[in-house]
């Protein structure tokens, strides 16, 4: 079921339905509507998203720092080993949508003209800690996967000495290794592909309406399949943002993950539609 999407939402749009913060919205199963939107709406996605940042500035750029630290962590920690740096970098894009959980939170509560502790923002997950639980645990597993595979690939073409994150940067642009290249780029397109399939708007809706996970995760796959061209942009923006604040050292990802996160909630609000009052409800 598809509806017409405007190029405007209004404020109300969040609240609708609401019956409070602990209340389910959606009954298990339910799928809501899924709209129909143009292909320009990933970039009114980040407009809406920079505004919410603007607004909220000091709580959207402390998760900014956060997430700097923990790629510079990351990118330290294995910087002899890049067959494990690199498959934990991948993994930080594949673990994002639950890792922005605030700042979907933050967005949330400006939509909603709301303000509240920085302290409740942070715990937010305790709203439906279950199901977004579940949702961080498949998350995970494809984590483990993908690291797994990540490294079966690397075994596959280098046998001897692993390289070390310069060696590898120099080794990549190589014209004899693109192979390599090719068939790692294509294996973590088929995991990042797969995760952003079942979290375009996951944890937005199960903090918004309390939706179940399979629910949420499914409703996810029915806007890409009802939006593909608009939604692959839009995967394609984050990548972009993403890999530009890691070409950055990683000081662009304070700026870059808060927009994405934040322009992430926006996405949820344009591709999902209230799911309809039973007669005699509202």
């Amino acid at each position: 079921m598809t509806q017409n999407s405007s190029p405007q939402q209004p404020a109300e749009h969040a609240a609708t339905h609401s019956v409070g913060d602990n209340a389910p919205i959606n009954p298990p199963g339910l799928f809501p509507p899924i709209a129909e939107i143009g292909l320009g709406a990933p970039f009114r996605w980040l407009r809406q998203g920079a505004r919410d940042m603007m607004t909220r500035a000091q709580e959207s750029f402390f998760f900014g720092f956060c997430f700097a630290a923990m790629g510079l962590t990351v990118t330290k920690v294995f910087e002899h080993a890049y067959q494990y740096s690199s498959a934990m970098t991948s993994g930080f894009m594949l673990l994002g949508p639950f890792l922005a959980i605030g700042l979907y939170e933050i967005s949330r509560q400006e939509a909603r003209q709301e303000r509240r502790s920085f302290s409740e923002t942070l715990t937010v997950w305790r709203r439906n800690a279950g199901n977004i639980g579940i949702f961080s645990l498949v998350l995970m597993v494809i984590f483990l996967i993908w690291a797994r595979a990540s490294l079966v690939v690397f075994a596959l073409f280098y046998t001897e000495e692993m390289p070390s994150l310069s060696g590898f940067l120099l080794q990549i642009t190589d014209p004899k290794n693109l192979e390599f290249i090719m068939v790692y780029t294509c294996v973590g397109l088929f995991f990042a592909l797969f995760v952003f399939a079942v979290s375009i708007v996951s944890i937005p809706m199960m903090l918004d309406r309390n939706q179940d996970a399979i629910t949420a995760m499914l409703s996810s796959a029915m806007a890409l399949a009802h939006n593909p061209g608009p939604c692959l942009l839009w995967a394609f923006l984050i990548a972009a943002l993403t890999i530009l604040g890691f070409a950055t050292f990683h000081i662009g990802l304070i700026v870059a993950m808060p927009l994405v996160g934040h322009a992430t909630w926006h996405a949820y609000r344009d591709l999902v539609r209230p799911t309809p009052l039973a007669p005699g409800q509202g």
